[in-house]
């Protein structure tokens, strides 16, 4: 699996990384097995959250890489806080917070650091400067070894990359949601920042069993039959060296900004099949302007703030 650095770091992560947010409570079993086979497989990049199951999936994802903990990027986020009942969260990006919080985190995660932890979100109403030093405090402190964000907004993600140490940005990105090439991709890769992609299948939609879903759902601006004819497109046009699945891993990986694709995983078939686009030709100019020529440059354009 090749590797890549993380902005200017000495962080270095499998371009493809294994997002722990599907795995389930109900199916620790596979879930452990999940985690196994994606450090077999050359996944050395795992990134969970304390918000996922109430703080669940942070404490089973820590146990089960512990064999193998020091030879991974362990990543978990912070900014979420659940209300009393459980049933919303509220935002608590303050210095207050997010000391206590990675306590928390790293006792459930059951080490004595984090390779990178992330701000889960943002809003340019926040008092960034607080968030900032907190941040700078725990990696004085060793608690932390890098840290880096997990925002979708320009102008927040343009105020931490002017004014923080981050080496990171993870954002949505797809075939389906080219949003990040608009105007973040090139802006991060010229500040040696590190773009990390979620959601690279679009929830299944790029994926083998996208043309088996009812042309009646919707994802972000696409209708179902849309992505029907942009799915039928991809498979006529593109080699068949690749699965839909592989391609739109591959396609996230074309920019140079990208350092790591953190598809899900919610069984070990369906790990593998990810992780084999790793072992697939990169993607050519040509295969790129296809793509792009039948998906849409940049879908709504909410939450720039």
């Amino acid at each position: 699996m090749k590797c890549n650095q993380l902005g200017s770091s000495e962080l270095r992560v499998s371009e493809i990384g294994l997002g722990c947010m599907s795995l389930a409570p109900e199916n620790e079993a596979e879930g452990k097995e999940i985690l196994k086979r994606a450090y077999e497989e050359g996944v050395t990049y795992f990134d969970t959250a304390d918000l996922y199951q109430f703080g669940w999936n942070e404490e089973f994802v820590g146990k089960s890489i512990r064999p193998f903990r020091d030879k991974v990027v362990l990543a978990t986020k912070v900014g979420n806080r659940w209300t009393a009942d459980k049933k919303s969260w509220d935002w608590d990006p303050s210095k207050t917070y997010i000391k206590q919080a990675i306590k928390d985190s790293l006792h459930r995660l059951g080490t004595d650091y984090i390779d990178l932890y992330q701000l889960h979100g943002g809003t340019i109403e926040d008092n960034m400067d607080e968030t900032i030093l907190a941040f700078n405090e725990l990696k004085q402190e060793g608690l932390v070894r890098e840290y880096g964000i997990s925002s979708i907004r320009p102008n927040v993600i343009s105020y931490y990359a002017e004014h923080s140490e981050i080496v990171s940005v993870m954002m949505q990105y797809s075939i389906l949601d080219r949003r990040p090439e608009e105007e973040m991709l090139d802006f991060l890769h010229n500040k040696k920042i590190s773009m990390i992609a979620r959601g690279p299948v679009a929830k299944g939609w790029l994926s083998e069993r996208a043309l088996n879903r009812s042309e009646s759902h919707q994802y972000l601006e696409y209708e179902g039959k849309e992505i029907h004819e942009l799915v039928k497109g991809l498979q006529d046009k593109l080699a068949s060296e690749r699965t839909l699945s592989q391609t739109a891993i591959r396609y996230c990986l074309h920019h140079p900004a990208v350092a790591a694709v953190i598809p899900g995983a919610s069984s070990v078939d369906q790990l593998l099949s990810n992780v084999g686009a790793a072992h697939t030709p990169e993607l050519s100019a040509d295969e790129v302007a296809v793509i792009q020529s039948l998906s849409k440059a940049s879908v709504y354009n909410q939450h720039r703030r």
